[in-house]
């Protein structure tokens, strides 16, 4: 039964050893501690994208650095997935800046998805709003989940974000979930939203029926030129605390560490993983922003006993 909002904003003021304690006991109940799902992405389609998220460096609308290019080849992205298979992913997600595809944008990633299923990976796109039908036709081509994140709460999204609203990102999920695709939906904190955005973030994430299987969990990466570089970062620990408080609440989800990995410590990822975050995302780039080095992840993993699960 999802908890009412405050609920998980009592959740959030729990003592901080009491909350890990809770979430890690969750979490051993539904996952082995020791796994981690690692995830590539690929930007297939960079720059030019028409939305203005205020977060966002591929938005025409903001000066964030990234030059416009086409979509890539299948075989150029067939050899990136050889590489991230090659490094330990399982999952190989391919990221477009549109607002949202064309019809003959699907069919081209439709025949990504068939040739990377061919390796052996899990798929999955992160395309924009979908239209009617085109859920359906990245399914039959064998794509494993679609990735539209809410971002934050429905009463601080249109503080981020104005060319598309709150329900638009719903109506496309529901698409998604009707063609028999899975989820992958989450946010991003710390984009000067409150404790209470994040708890209705979460809140909002745990009502969905089902529930995302995967729940990215980004923390703002500050990039010139775009409206949020100015943010002031979030405390640590309020960070792991939503960590906490999202295995709570999708005891079932994989919770991932997604954006904003290449700034915190060993430490802080390791407290991350204590209270429920079992998946990650490995590579160079997470579309245009620096990802954590891999050689670091590797050691990581070792300190802590963590393994990759296989493809």
């Amino acid at each position: 039964m999802a908890r009412s909002l405050s609920e998980i904003e009592a959740l959030f003021d729990r003592p901080f050893f009491d909350l890990l304690y809770e979430a890690h006991g969750v979490h051993r109940r539904h996952f082995d501690p020791a796994d981690i799902q690692i995830s590539t992405l690929l930007s297939i389609k960079t720059g030019g994208c028409p939305e203005d998220c205020g977060y966002c460096p591929q938005s025409r609308r903001h000066d964030g650095g990234v030059e416009e290019s086409p979509l890539l080849t299948t075989a150029e992205v067939v050899a990136a997935a050889k590489e991230a298979k090659a490094r330990g992913a399982s999952r190989f997600c391919m990221g477009a800046a549109w607002r949202g595809p064309k019809d003959a944008d699907v069919k081209a990633v439709a025949d990504m998805v068939r040739a990377i299923s061919d390796l052996g990976l899990e798929t999955c796109a992160t395309l924009g709003l979908l239209r009617e039908g085109q859920a359906e036709a990245l399914a039959d081509a064998g794509l494993d989940y679609y990735n539209h994140n809410i971002d934050t709460s429905r009463e601080y999204y249109g503080d981020v974000i104005h060319t598309r609203d709150f329900d638009d990102r719903l109506k496309t999920l529901s698409r998604v979930r009707k063609a028999g695709l899975k989820v992958c939906c989450g946010g991003i904190v710390g984009m000067g939203e409150s404790r209470r955005d994040r708890a209705a973030l979460i809140a909002e994430l745990a009502a969905m029926d089902p529930p995302p299987e995967s729940v990215p969990i980004n923390l703002l990466v500050r990039i010139k030129g775009t409206p949020l570089a100015d943010q002031p970062r979030i405390e640590p620990l309020e960070f792991v605390r939503t960590i906490a408080v999202a295995r709570l609440c999708l005891p079932a989800s994989r919770v991932r560490l997604a954006a904003g990995r290449e700034g915190m410590t060993d430490e802080l990822q390791t407290l991350c993983f204590f209270a429920g975050a079992n998946s990650l995302f490995a590579g160079e780039k997470l579309l245009t922003a620096p990802n954590a080095d891999a050689m670091a992840d590797s050691a990581l993993f070792r300190s802590l006993g963590l393994r990759a699960l296989p493809a």
